[in-house]
């Protein structure tokens, strides 16, 4: 079971889970199509679709690095054709760009809300959409979004809820299109971290404070991997949890995706129960 040969196409690439995504299936001898809005590296974030691209074809992947704005429909279209174009297939895509504001209804612009939609919710589906002629041609096709399971507690809507919105409006249609698509042979899955991952982004935000209650962001590529190299809708329609699809293919190590050793307790992340 590999990727070789297999062109994968991921928004968001250009850093963080997306970046490592690529760098896994790289390993196999991928095409990756590093989707991104980033050209230059990020001040205090890093990381560019030209430097990842670098990293693709240094891990053994061929790399094509595409500047895009996920939230510009005709340009999603025109970057799955030259992906197309250049590679000969699209097999599997990977809905991994995203927004995020932690703020309640009263505090948040609501341009801040129509930002977190656009990337989160409406180009899930505008990216799959437009992947979905050349899905249909593969042997193997997969759609995979980077959102949660559908969890209602009140909890995780008092304090954020247009942020829960967004991203359990990408595990709806994760749902939606695995039944839509299955007569096209498509898998259709979700992937979440069970534990705060440690991100540029996370840095960013929150400082290195979480870091030792992180994970390395290498557990969501090997969990993504599992996914994608399941076959024939095997595995499909799941919303599923990092740790989880690993443990299900044998991996007991857990240990090993701990960003540094330390005693303290891994901080479970949104929308995940303890």
């Amino acid at each position: 079971m590999s990727l070789k040969g297999k062109t994968v196409f991921i928004t968001g690439a250009s850093r963080g889970i997306g970046r490592e995504i690529a760098l896994r299936a790289a390993c196999d001898g991928a095409n990756i199509v590093i989707a991104a809005k980033s050209t230059e590296a990020h001040p205090k974030l890093g990381g560019s679709i030209y430097t990842v691209a670098k990293e693709v074809e240094a891990a053994g992947g061929q790399a094509l690095a595409l500047q895009l704005d996920v939230r510009d429909q005709e340009a999603v279209a025109l970057a799955m054709k030259q992906a197309f174009d250049h590679f000969g297939s699209i097999d599997i895509l990977i809905n991994n760009a995203g927004a995020i504001k932690l703020s309640g209804v009263e505090a948040l612009d609501p341009k801040r809300f129509d930002l977190m939609y656009q990337i989160n919710t409406r180009a899930v589906l505008v990216c799959s959409q437009a992947a979905l002629p050349y899905l249909k041609q593969s042997k193997n096709p997969h759609i995979l979004n980077l959102s949660p399971p559908l969890n209602l507690d009140p909890k995780w809507f008092t304090s954020y809820a247009p942020y829960t919105i967004t991203k359990y409006g990408m595990s709806m249609l994760t749902i939606g299109m695995n039944q839509e698509f299955a007569n096209y042979g498509i898998s259709v899955n979700s992937l979440w971290p069970r534990t705060i991952i440690a991100t540029a982004a996370v840095e960013f935000s929150a400082g290195k404070a979480l870091f030792p209650r992180s994970r390395k962001p290498s557990i969501m590529a090997d969990a993504a991997y599992q996914i994608l190299i399941s076959e024939n809708r095997a595995l499909t329609g799941r919303l599923i949890i990092d740790e989880q699809i690993l443990k299900e293919r044998g991996e007991t190590n857990l240990d090993q995706y701990r960003y540094e050793n330390s005693d303290e307790e891994l901080m479970v992340d949104l929308f995940v129960e303890e």
